[in-house]
């Protein structure tokens, strides 16, 4: 092999990684498209997207046609595989946990049903969660190149141990990325040792990467996602593309800033946090409302904002009150970290689709920049951002390497 074939195969199989993440991320649909955004020539481009349908990745269309009323040459359409791998993601809440199988676009291709009881042991939860993920792999055929589990707390990085499960009946400091690792070994999905033996990440954190990767978060340089767990309030940021977990992954706890002094308790020992003052649990007391104890919380909570905001007062009045103190918090994130847009999820997205004109005026008001910034505050796009991104934890190996990964 001539040495210039040898540079051109090498340079090929280095943009592997990046083209697959273009696809991925839906930002090119097109191999003319790849071809700009990689600046390689249409041969490279064509080899590149070759190896990645060969490896079953993705699709390439074998007779491009032009729209309607376009010019220039057709160009072949460019797709992840919808029969491609996929990675086994999970989630566990306060109110339970699920199993999905995720492929690559952040497409769920089957989900396990949700189950309303965790246990004080989080070995038993994740042995639970990971066979019920077992089961989904065995009832799809489908093939499993990683797994990534979201939970509700900080987890430390790089001992991924869950710091503060308040919500939880766990112990602070419970490992649970080595212990879903072993379940995922001992259920002889993934290998304990492997590249992609198993990740775990805070959950408002996933569901960040998933917004800014596949959601309502696209396009954003400087991305701050706020948003209600099934209790308490959690907050991420995404810069240029990359999640920002801080120095030891425990960035962004915004559920503790004051929006009420004096207000409700919070479980950190302070008063009127954004923790309490505007999750579901606050939303019902200022309602006058309790949730049915037999059903999730956080799913109550934003269907009684949706179905009887503009018919009843109290529950009106209730929304609008977390409205203010949500503004007040988002406004003094504003000031703090300059995001070009802000996307909300949980209960906060059900908030922002009843009344963004209110939400975006309190943070208009509050903060240094939000007139003449005017930073876009928006409802999340993914239904299951969660899941969805702590699948992206487990695909980053592969869009890294997509060869190696693959042969892992």
């Amino acid at each position: 092999m001539t040495q210039t074939r040898t540079t051109r195969l090498e340079r090929g199989r280095s943009a592997l990684g990046p083209a697959l993440e273009l696809v991925h991320t839906g930002q090119a649909p097109t191999r003319a498209v790849l071809t700009a955004e990689l600046g390689v020539t249409r041969a490279t481009a064509g080899a590149v997207a070759a190896e990645l349908e060969a490896l079953g990745l993705i699709t390439v269309d074998a007779h491009p046609t032009a729209p309607v009323g376009s010019q220039g040459r057709p160009s072949h359409r460019l797709d992840v595989n919808p029969s491609g791998p996929v990675v086994l993601a999970a989630q566990v809440h306060s109110d339970g946990y699920r199993a999905a199988l995720v492929g690559l676009g952040g497409r769920i291709v089957a989900t396990a049903p949700g189950c309303g009881t965790v246990d004080a042991d989080p070995a038993q939860v994740l042995s639970e969660v990971v066979a019920a993920g077992a089961e989904l792999l065995r009832t799809t055929g489908r093939r499993c190149v990683g797994a990534g589990l979201a939970v509700p707390s900080a987890v430390a990085e790089p001992e991924g141990t869950a710091l503060n499960p308040l919500h939880l009946a766990w112990q602070a400091g419970a490992p649970v990325r080595d212990t879903f690792r072993a379940c995922l070994a001992d259920a002889r999905i993934l290998s304990a040792d492997g590249p992609a033996g198993g990740f775990a990440a805070n959950d408002i954190n996933v569901a960040a990467l998933a917004e800014h990767r596949h959601g309502a978060g696209r396009g954003a340089r400087h991305l701050l996602v706020v948003g209600t767990g099934h209790h308490g309030v959690g907050g991420a940021l995404v810069l240029d593309g990359r999640l920002h977990t801080g120095s030891s992954g425990l960035a962004l706890e915004v559920g503790h800033l004051t929006v009420h002094p004096g207000g409700r308790l919070c479980h950190c020992g302070s008063r009127g946090c954004l923790d309490v003052e505007t999750d579901p649990a606050a939303l019902f007391a200022a309602a006058g409302r309790s949730p049915a104890p037999d059903a999730s919380a956080l799913t109550q909570a934003g269907d009684l904002v949706r179905d009887e905001y503009t018919t009843d007062p109290a529950v009106r009045e209730a929304a609008a009150l977390l409205i203010d103190r949500l503004g007040l918090g988002l406004a003094g994130l504003v000031n703090i970290l300059n995001p070009d847009r802000i996307v909300l999820t949980g209960l906060h997205r059900a908030l922002v689709e009843a009344d963004g004109e209110r939400l975006r005026g309190v943070v208009a008001d509050e903060s240094l920049w939000g007139r003449s910034g005017s930073v876009p505050v928006v409802p999340s796009a993914l239904d299951h951002n969660a899941l969805v991104g702590a699948a992206e934890l487990a695909w980053q190996p592969v869009l890294d390497d997509p060869l190696s990964a693959l042969a892992a």
